[in-house]
């Protein structure tokens, strides 16, 4: 890990603090315009790694910079700018198969998946200015909130001092600006932050297998938020936050128009004296509508047909209180209750004749979870032991869910009600590290679990002629895990060494029943050679595996390396027995990256960066398979002015076809191409 600066905790913004190692205090991250208590030392005991370097602009995403965690994945290869939406959820360790999301993703600590379908929209931090982002592998704490089955992915905002804007030009008429501004507003501050972003696109389908329905996928995609922060007492302080985002792509045939909207709003209260009491009170509001086509292409693509349209409405509400109360001068305990609702439906007309369908279909529900937790974190980060201890007990519900279909000019075809549920679950982590000189040495065992999201209970899907159907009776997933590992630390050096074994027991995979031609349950009509699946639980999935970091400094230069090697095997029995023994779909074995990076102040800089991902199946059968990939991506700086600077950039500069799906079919869909970069940053 970077040695990292922390001016910004400095009394004295001319004599920075200089963070040794991974594993030292994470307020650097944390910073002023986060909203955030004091972060422990508890996530020490895991592996760790720190996300800097996160300037919007010139066609950089945030989800691209997390790729170059080895073990990091999101369900397809491809980015926010050509990807469908609901496949851009995200894992580590293996555990996929799932477009949900199994890491937990907060910003700031707002839980950020989708609250109908546990995605997440990357696209909408790209208008938010980062300080940094914190990657733990393995099962969380608690302390975040449920659904830490692989790791938790923090994102930590800034408030902009002054103005910083930036433009670029790119490949295929692409547009990239963005700007972030702050002034102070009486005793506070306010900043406001935003980005723009859009191209004619690139052809999805791989060149030798287009048709004439094959066409370029545009994209266009923008934010705006505003922070407020105004101090409240002498140990006080009140944060709000609001911010919108609207994202249009297209899948590069006609009738597969996604748009996605959203609007998040949070206000916090916080309060961190010295002494006594330290506490902070959340609130948190989530809205989001997407709505997406989808097509049907006939073998030889040249003509498409409307298979399917959704709207897809999303509420998210939570709040948290979380104690820490003073223990013999430090503030070892956190003690806290949080809760969080989701509730949306799916709006579907289908079963095409022409431009006209012939069915329409409701289907939905809510979900709420209340959870108590607590944790204690005792030592030295820095020197002999530290341990810490955590649990908690969750509460949940499912509320009474619906699936109503209906002939569009006739009667109705289903009218099913899904009685609600509710139960209990447990999670919790005890862990600890001996440092010693140079040499930590770390172990953690864990359990936590996920709720089934309301998308995997009642929405179907199609991903070309491919159908999978949603299944109202999933059950809650499961975790059970553990890991081992060192860190060395020589000077501004470091390497870090990882061993894990997880079992995720119920896992939600999307299982095969069947294949075309025929009207199958939850879906209608599947053309000949489609396949027809539906979401269940399997048995578990099982996935050990080794994780590799370094990072040292080589003369003016950085280097950083990340590498994971992860087994994945799924254990399944009756309907999906054949998957029993199988690696889990969309999981490579091998995967990480390389890069170099200028550490220098002089008036040049750059970067590049190669990543690798291994072979992975595409389908849960493992007939279809995605070939291995090596892509560079590169850039130079030239700051003409202290406040001028102009930069190049460019991504898959070998031109690698990085393959993100394959049908039934064959046909074969790619990442995106070599695209270039050209612009100029200001900040005053």
């Amino acid at each position: 890990m970077l040695a990292l600066p922390a001016a910004a905790m400095a009394k004295d913004k001319d004599e920075p603090v200089i963070i040794p190692a991974r594993y030292v205090p994470l307020e650097e991250i944390i910073v002023i315009g986060g909203g955030s208590l004091k972060p422990t030392d508890a996530n020490a005991i895991q592996s760790l790694a720190i996300v800097r370097d996160l300037e919007p602009g010139l066609g950089t995403r945030i989800e691209n910079r997390l790729r170059d965690e080895g073990g990091l994945a999101q369900f397809r290869r491809s980015d926010g700018r050509s990807a469908h939406p609901t496949s851009q959820g995200v894992t580590l360790r293996g555990l996929g198969g799932n477009a949900s999301s199994r890491a937990l993703i907060t910003l700031d600590g707002v839980p950020q998946a989708d609250p109908f379908g546990g995605w997440v929209a990357w696209s909408a931090y790209d208008a938010i200015r980062l300080g940094g982002i914190i990657v733990a592998r393995g099962g969380g704490s608690g302390v975040d909130g449920p659904g830490a089955l692989a790791g938790t992915i923090g994102l930590y905002s800034e408030i902009t001092e002054g103005s910083e804007a930036s433009a670029a030009y790119g490949s295929r008429d692409s547009v990239d600006l963005s700007a972030s501004a702050g002034t102070r507003l009486g005793n506070g501050w306010l900043a406001v932050d935003g980005r723009y972003g859009r191209s004619d696109g690139f052809i999805p389908v791989a060149e030798s297998q287009r048709g004439a329905a094959d066409r370029a996928a545009p994209y266009e995609q923008g934010g705006l938020g505003a922070r407020l922060r105004f101090d409240a007492g002498d140990h006080g302080r009140i944060e709000a936050s609001l911010r919108g985002f609207s994202d249009r792509r297209d899948r590069g045939i006609d009738f597969t128009t996604s748009k996605v909207d959203g609007v998040d709003a949070s206000l916090r209260f916080l309060h961190q004296p010295g002494a006594g009491v330290q506490w902070l009170a959340l609130a948190y509001l989530q809205l989001r509508e997407f709505d997406s086509g989808f097509a049907s292409v006939a073998a030889d693509r040249d003509g498409v047909a409307p298979a399917l349209r959704q709207r897809v409405p999303a509420t998210g509400l939570g709040a948290r209180v979380e104690l820490r109360p003073a223990v013999g001068g430090a503030f070892p305990l956190r003690l806290g209750v949080d809760w969080r609702r989701t509730a949306g439906r799916t709006q579907e007309d289908y079963m095409f004749a022409g431009l006209v369908p012939g069915r329409h279909r409701i289907a939905g529900g809510s979900s709420d979870t209340v959870g108590l937790f607590a944790e204690w974190t005792s030592g030295d980060a820095h020197e002999g032991l530290l341990w810490t201890a955590s649990g908690r007990i969750d509460r949940w519900w499912l509320g009474a869910g619906y699936r109503f279909e209906t002939q569009i000019a006739g009667p109705v075809i289903s009218d099913a009600h899904f009685a609600a549920r509710e139960g209990w679950e447990a999670s919790g982590r005890a862990g600890l590290r001996w440092t010693a000189g140079p040499v930590a040495i770390r172990a953690a065992v864990y359990r936590g679990w996920r709720l089934p999201t309301l998308n995997e209970l009642y929405r179907p899907f199609r991903v070309g002629p491919d159908a999978t159907a949603a299944n109202a009776l999933l059950r809650p997933e499961r975790l059970w895990g553990g890991e081992a590992g060192v860190d060395l630390g020589l000077g501004s050096a470091h390497i870090g060494f990882t061993i894990f074994r997880n079992r995720l027991e119920n896992a939600i995979a999307n299982v095969t029943l069947g294949t075309g031609p025929g009207n199958f349950p939850g879906v209608g009509f599947v053309a000949a050679g489609a396949t027809y699946s539906q979401r269940q639980n399997l048995d578990a999935i099982d996935s050990a595996g080794v994780e590799f970091s370094a990072d040292a400094p080589l003369g003016p230069l950085r280097l950083r390396a990340s590498y994971a090697l992860t087994d994945a095997r799924v254990d399944a029995s009756g309907a999906a027995s054949v998957l029993d023994g199988l690696r889990p779909a969309q999981v490579a074995k091998h995967s990480g990256s390389v890069s170099l990076s200028s550490r220098g102040d002089g008036p040049f800089g750059g970067f590049a960066t190669l990543r690798y991902v291994g072979r992975q199946n595409e389908d849960d059968l493992g007939l279809q398979q995605l070939d291995d990939a090596l892509t560079l991506e590169a850039g130079l700086s030239w700051r003409v002015l202290d406040a001028v600077s102009i930069e190049a950039r460019g991504e898959n500069l070998f031109n690698a076809l990085v393959a993100t799906a394959i049908s039934s079919a064959g046909i074969v869909e790619r990442a995106t191409p070599r695209t270039l970069w050209v612009g100029a940053r200001l900040s005053f």
